[in-house]
């Protein structure tokens, strides 16, 4: 079993030093590609400017991209995955052969285990979030048109162009082997087909986004406290970040495991208080399509300054609760603060008027 991992991540290896040697002159391009395909841009500008557009679309973005990045914390807990830039100085499968050069790069560091890919499976699951609703939408206009599967063909080549180009820029930067954002991109697939067909999320109280947010939590400390307990050490990969990374500044707090968590957790439970809050009850009737507009504008400028904003590193427990804060913010200022400081100041304008 371990000769034939061992294969395998020789081979990848192999296609990472490939692809650092042939596409050198497309390192930018793939930096800004896995920079995009991070999930705070899902957070930041794919959720405000769909949930103004259709709400079911937003809170659907939503559940998908958190459950999917819970499971791929579970899952990386589990599989132990190795990252390329640690495993080629810790094996012995170059051991009668010279070790490959690979280089790294500012965001090669990431600190959890390498599978499945939490960029991969994130893209995956938002962007087939999107193209099914956009397929949804656009073809319930045509009706039976002879130009829906032009649509259809053209929406999932621009899917599949997506996910080809996050796996690539992943396995260039040598954060993953190419089986792990393989594996990521089917997942998240998965995780975002599994969504298409839950309606109770539209509708969800209050109540249940609080004990969905804590069922999570407790499961995922729970699992981590018992391993633990049993010997098994879940943060086995900070170390190993901490000691083959060239830069120590490359290696950051926010790509923790514990980090990621709270991000996502703190991004549901925001997003219950946003849709249950009487801001949003009293600027939601008699949204026009001007106002909605409006929303996505100020939402993007807003949440653009409010990203600037970084917790302090120096205590963890800090880091962690400021990260939950900030993330709960982001779906609480869309969902209600902004659209009913925009509903109040065009009241009052109108009022003026008259």
């Amino acid at each position: 079993m371990e000769a034939g991992m061992d294969a395998v991540h020789g081979y990848g290896v192999s296609t990472v030093e490939y692809l650092q040697t042939h596409y050198r002159g497309a390192q930018s391009w793939f930096l800004f590609i896995s920079f995009a395909a991070d999930l705070r841009n899902t957070f930041f500008v794919f959720f405000p400017v769909w949930f103004h557009l259709c709400e079911s679309v937003g809170i659907k973005l939503v559940w998908t991209a958190v459950i999917g990045d819970w499971l791929n914390l579970v899952f990386k807990w589990i599989l132990f995955g190795e990252r390329p830039y640690w495993w080629v100085h810790e094996t012995s499968f170059y051991s009668n052969s010279s070790v490959p050069h690979i280089e790294q790069f500012p965001v090669t560091c990431e600190t959890g285990p390498g599978s499945p890919s939490g960029h991969a499976m994130g893209s995956a699951g938002v962007y087939y979030v999107m193209v099914t609703s956009l397929l949804a939408i656009l073809i319930k206009k045509q009706g039976h048109s002879g130009k829906n599967w032009c649509v259809r063909g053209a929406l999932w080549a621009v899917f599949w162009g997506v996910q080809v180009c996050v796996c690539l820029s992943r396995v260039f930067l040598a954060a993953h082997f190419p089986h792990q954002v393989i594996a990521g991109v089917i997942t998240g697939m998965i995780v975002a087909e599994a969504f298409s067909r839950v309606k109770w999320i539209y509708s969800a109280s209050l109540k249940r986004y609080l004990h969905t947010t804590l069922f999570l939590l407790t499961f995922a400390l729970g699992f981590y406290l018992l391993l633990r307990a049993l010997g098994v050490d879940l943060l086995w990969t900070l170390e190993k970040a901490k000691r083959w990374c060239v830069r120590a500044e490359w290696v950051h707090m926010d790509t923790t495991p514990f980090a990621s968590l709270l991000r996502n957790l703190g991004t549901l439970f925001g997003l219950g208080l946003g849709l249950h809050s009487p801001l949003y009850t009293e600027s939601k009737p008699g949204r026009s399509a001007p106002f909605r507009l409006g929303c996505i504008i100020a939402s993007l400028l807003l949440l653009h300054l409010f990203d600037s904003f970084k917790p302090p590193t120096h205590t963890e427990a800090l880091f962690y609760l400021l990260s939950f804060c900030k993330s709960a913010a982001v779906p609480l200022a869309t969902v209600g603060i902004i659209p009913y400081c925009l509903s109040g100041a065009l009241s009052a304008h109108s009022k003026k008027l008259l």
